[in-house]
């Protein structure tokens, strides 16, 4: 199964599909977005054109970004008439496992047999809801985060069965906007959220605990390790810092928690090894030890320039307001408490959280 993607539609059009559907028309495919009505799916085609003027006046978006998108994006009737002319369709509707098959099953019985499929949910197991899907091959999970206009990472989720030319058009859909993706095996949580959710854990119990409250923690996040995640993932800053470094750490931890902080047994295996990251030319990653020096002046470089634009950018409208000036564009869209509503479901109700 191999196709050009030309025509997509998205099903869902809240402000998670509704953002996905921005970065498409702008990456010049031809979008149609449907809902639980065509007068929903109207609505929230005007919502994208009122959202892309003002991202263009804040200049988040280019100068043409509203022309571009009444251009390429398109409401329709219904589902059936969205998907039935579609290379690609994006599901992007309530993380409700049965809204979800109900969906997938009328998307697949009105597309094309040998369109592609994908779902932006963010936890649910892919391989279920594959079970909806008729020729489950085409069928993968195409997972973005919200805001989607300005996130630019996207898993690409396919379940066991799924072809690898419908992996191939996937991340061929989201290259075209710009975004990176990244693949990952059908598990529950997939990355993202896995992650996020087990940081969230961990922060809610030391609040808890009374160490530090909730704005303390935040601070910390985003000023020590938090500030070198926008460059370097986990495994690479556990290279940077010292495999054996990390190994004494949780030897520490420990001491309070031995079960839950319990050394990780490919970590244990480098240390015994002697592989301690990059001081050595051996770690996860395996940065051979003489581009070390290339890769701290890259590391200094980096976090000063995260610096200087979190300066530039002063602190986030979090709190009590201030006299400061008011943040711009329409918030409550991009924001969304990082919860993708869709109107497929009375949808402003929606809490789906995609990171």
């Amino acid at each position: 199964m191999s196709i050009e993607i030309k025509t997509i539609a998205i099903v869902g059009s809240g402000y998670m599909g509704g953002g996905i559907a921005q970065v498409l028309a702008l990456s010049g495919a031809t979008v149609r977005i449907a809902d639980i009505s065509e007068e929903i799916a109207r609505k929230n085609y005007d919502r994208l054109l009122e959202e892309a003027a003002q991202f263009v006046a804040d200049d988040l978006f280019p100068a043409d970004a509203v022309e571009r998108i009444r251009a390429n994006v398109s409401p329709a009737a219904s589902i059936e008439e969205a998907v039935a002319d579609a290379d690609f369709i994006e599901e992007a509707v309530p993380e409700k496992l049965e809204i979800k098959h109900a969906t997938l099953a009328r998307i697949s019985a009105a597309a094309r047999p040998d369109a592609v499929i994908g779902s932006n949910t963010s936890t649910i197991l892919i391989g279920s809801l594959a079970e909806a899907v008729t020729n489950p091959e085409r069928f993968l999970g195409v997972h973005f985060s919200n805001p989607a206009p300005f996130i630019p990472g996207v898993e690409v989720i396919p379940h066991a069965t799924t072809a690898e030319s419908a992996i191939a058009a996937a991340e061929q859909v989201v290259a075209a906007t710009g975004k990176e993706t990244a693949r990952v095996k059908d598990s529950t949580g997939f990355v993202l959220n896995r992650l996020q959710y087990a940081l969230f854990a961990e922060a809610t119990q030391i609040a808890d605990e009374g160490i530090a409250s909730p704005s303390d923690i935040d601070t910390i996040v985003r000023t020590t390790f938090g500030f070198r995640l926008p460059v370097f993932g986990p495994f690479a800053i556990a290279d940077m810092a010292g495999l054996d470094v990390y190994a004494f750490c949780y030897e520490s931890l420990q001491t309070r928690w031995p079960e839950r902080f319990a050394t990780p047994d490919s970590l244990q295996k480098l240390v015994d090894a002697g592989k301690f990251g990059t001081k050595s030319g051996a770690g996860y990653l395996d940065v051979p030890a003489d581009r070390t020096p290339e890769l701290v002046a890259y590391r200094n470089r980096a976090y000063v320039a995260i610096k200087k634009l979190m300066d530039e950018l002063g602190p986030a409208p979090i709190g009590p307001a201030s006299t400061e000036a008011p943040a711009t564009s329409t918030e409550a869209a991009a924001i969304s408490t990082e919860a993708a509503g869709s109107s497929t479901e009375a949808a402003a109700s929606s809490t789906e959280a995609h990171g």
